[in-house]
């Protein structure tokens, strides 16, 4: 049975991220000629437009956030005309009526929503749909993290999702999922008999994710005073990313069976508790610094008041399982940053007996998502020339630039991937309700460690790589960060 969807409605579809990400992936998928033929594009938002305005909105997001040698004016007619748009807003009866009734003109199957809104709308909106009899079989909703602001939270909106949509009709977005490197991530592991039989505890001394930023809050002080880097970054994309390294090989790949391997990982975490925090973990907000040469503003500065919210959070954490016995995973996220980074850095243990001394280091296979898209093996070599004292070793890197090898392709952001699969009703790439919440488990006992303990952000300058407490979780363990 063809499951491909006949109806994409976006809810929210004026905002900033319908704008800069929705409309040009829909674009791009459209360039492509991967749309089918019968989808159409229901917009809705508070905002009063007609379909001819919503038209005009689309070509100007096209116009400003899709590369110039990528736009086609035959290409902006196609989408165009599969267009339509309905103001509406869920506390407004009448005005969800009009939607419903749009909504039903518009489709001729399958039905997926995205819901591209505030958190705290997406129950009330599921449940306008479902009174509407526009949530029943055949329709599907995509959520946009963050699901929820502690476990509670993200129950209690999973439970309003869940009273209309059955859970195999939820897809719950984490944009790193669709991003080309996280995927690549996959088929690097699982594709290849290289790296399997070496990706354990027996192997590798330790890992190393790091997702940076040099941005600051950017317009979004508000949101992100109530989030800080522990909501906002790590319970989500930090630990997406360390599942799809330590999770086991799936049966197969389909939704349930890497769903299935990833939630093992997030319930053997290691708890981290008040004892814990603070050896295991690192808090930091950035002050006034200075970045590419040019100061910025701290955050309080940029915030305008007080705030005990975290812009930076490293830790330690362990996978307590036979793969992973023993190894640690470092992990770290922050703003203002020195450099825009998210890389998977995995360091083998050295030889078991050197005969070249200490210039033997480690082996690493660092695998970098952004902002360029590369895998690379560190491998210690022979540099070249005579020397009386014996040879002399270099680290050198065999080096996969994936924009060197597939220059010829279109880069995609993330988005594509995840609308087509929506669209085609595909969930693998995509985050199950008990995921979400067994993460918020975990991140939840870990910010209570830091209430019962005291502990508070240090300060670290704009444009360094974080706070004093930062080296010294890697350091009192004899490692250090990448950088």
């Amino acid at each position: 049975m063809d499951t491909a969807a006949s109806l994409l409605t976006i809810f929210g579809a004026s905002g900033d991220l319908a704008r800069r990400m929705l409309l040009p992936s829909l674009y791009g998928l459209e360039a492509d000629g991967l749309l089918p033929g019968t989808l159409r594009v229901l917009g809705t938002a508070r905002s009063d437009m007609d379909d001819e305005g919503f038209r005009r909105f689309v070509a100007d997001a096209i116009a400003r956030h899709v590369p110039a040698g990528e736009q086609d004016d035959t290409v902006l007619e196609r989408l165009q005309r599969r267009l339509g748009y309905q103001a509406a807003s869920v506390d407004d009866e009448a005005s969800m009526h009009r939607l419903g009734e749009a909504v039903r003109a518009a489709a001729g199957g399958d039905i997926v929503y995205h819901l591209s809104t505030a958190p705290r709308f997406y129950a009330p909106i599921c449940g306008a749909l479902g009174a509407l009899g526009l949530g029943g079989p055949g329709t599907r909703v995509l959520l946009e993290k963050p699901i929820g602001k502690d476990l509670a939270s993200a129950t209690a909106i999973n439970d309003g999702v869940a009273r209309v949509f059955d859970e195999d009709r939820v897809f719950r977005v984490d944009h790193y999922l669709g991003k080309e490197g996280v995927q690549n991530l996959l088929a690097l592991r699982f594709g290849n008999g290289l790296f399997e039989p070496l990706w354990n505890a027996r192997h590798v001394q330790q890992v190393q994710v790091t997702v940076a930023e040099t941005v600051g809050v950017e317009g979004r002080g508000d949101y992100y005073d109530e989030s800080g880097a522990t909501r906002d970054m790590l319970q989500n994309h930090l630990l997406q990313l360390l599942c799809l390294v330590a999770m086991e090989p799936p049966a197969q790949f389909d939704a349930n069976a890497v769903r299935n391997e990833k939630l093992k990982v997030l319930q053997s975490l290691r708890p981290i508790g008040a004892a814990d925090v603070r050896t295991e973990t690192a808090l930091g907000q950035y002050t006034a610094g200075a970045l590419a040469g040019q100061p910025v503003p701290g955050y309080l500065e940029e915030l305008g008041r007080p705030s005990g919210t975290e812009t930076f959070v490293a830790l330690r954490a362990h996978v307590d399982n036979w793969r992973w016995s023993g190894v640690p995973f470092y992990l770290r996220t922050g703003k203002r940053l020195p450099s825009r980074v998210t890389e998977i850095a995995l360091q083998f243990r050295p030889v078991p007996h050197s005969i070249f001394g200490a210039q033997a280091q480690p082996n690493v296979l660092v695998i970098r998502l952004q902002p360029e898209e590369r895998i690379e093996l560190r491998l210690m070599s022979k540099t070249p020339g005579l020397d009386r004292a014996g040879l002399r070793l270099s680290e050198v890197a065999l080096d996969l630039d994936m924009h060197e090898e597939f220059g010829a392709l279109r880069r995609r952001p993330a988005y594509e991937r995840l609308y087509l699969d929506a669209i085609e009703n595909t969930g693998t790439l995509f985050v199950r309700r008990d995921e979400v919440e067994a993460a918020w488990r975990w991140t939840d006992q870990i910010q209570a460690g830091w209430a019962q303990a005291g502990m508070r952000p240090e300060p670290y300058p704009a444009g360094t790589w974080g706070p004093p407490g930062a080296l010294m979780l890697a350091g009192r363990h004899g490692h250090a960060w990448r950088a």
